[in-house]
């Protein structure tokens, strides 16, 4: 009943008033990241949801699009403005997702959306995450974010997906908050995200 019924509404809701009370901060960070990026303060992303579902996530726009003399994108830490890297180090570029899960793909709290790339990748324990929807936050992000390897990822995703509950998610919304607050597990170590996901491993 929770995960069917209360947790929708329960999304709805915070998700409304939650973008609400920081329109004023999401309305100055847009102007900042309009001006460093050149005109483009967010970014759209297909990402899959439940059972693979495809949506278009919206976050804002940490990185611009400089390129190298052959025309290739630099690497993500070179790309990463000042701006974008204390929008993100505060996890304000989480803010917009807030619409993804008013309009129902997402939810406050769940496995994060990974890219629809990596879907052919996943074995049958791996693509259990997509059982319930993407979340803002996850158990994941609680535990080491992108200072994780992937597969202590999946291994927390889907210990999520198996005791989901009211107590967990506001677990994971307290933890959430804290580690925003200490700003602990943004990035990989030396590297401004995590390494693509290349497939293998976990046998269970």
């Amino acid at each position: 009943m929770y995960q069917s019924i209360v947790k929708p509404i329960f999304d709805f809701f915070c998700a409304f008033f939650g973008f609400v009370l920081l329109l004023p901060i999401f309305l100055v960070v847009t102007f900042l990241l309009f001006i460093a990026n050149g005109g483009k303060p967010f970014f759209f992303q297909l990402r899959p949801g439940k059972n693979g579902k495809i949506f278009k996530i919206i976050k804002f726009k940490t990185m611009n699009d400089k390129k190298d003399k052959e025309g290739n994108l630099l690497s993500d830490a070179e790309r990463l403005t000042k701006v974008g890297s204390f929008v993100r180090k505060t996890s304000l570029d989480e803010i917009p997702q807030l619409l993804n899960v008013i309009k129902g793909d997402m939810s406050l709290i769940g496995p994060r959306p990974l890219l629809p790339d990596y879907l052919h990748l996943y074995n049958d324990f791996q693509n259990r995450r997509h059982e319930v929807k993407p979340g803002i936050s996850g158990w994941a992000q609680v535990n080491g974010r992108n200072a994780i390897s992937w597969d202590e990822k999946f291994l927390l995703d889907v210990w999520y997906v198996d005791h989901i509950s009211f107590m967990l998610d506001f677990k994971i919304i307290f933890r959430t908050l804290q580690k925003v607050l200490i700003s602990e597990g943004i990035n990989a170590d030396n590297a401004a995200t995590i390494e693509p996901f290349t497939g293998g491993k976990i046998e269970l």
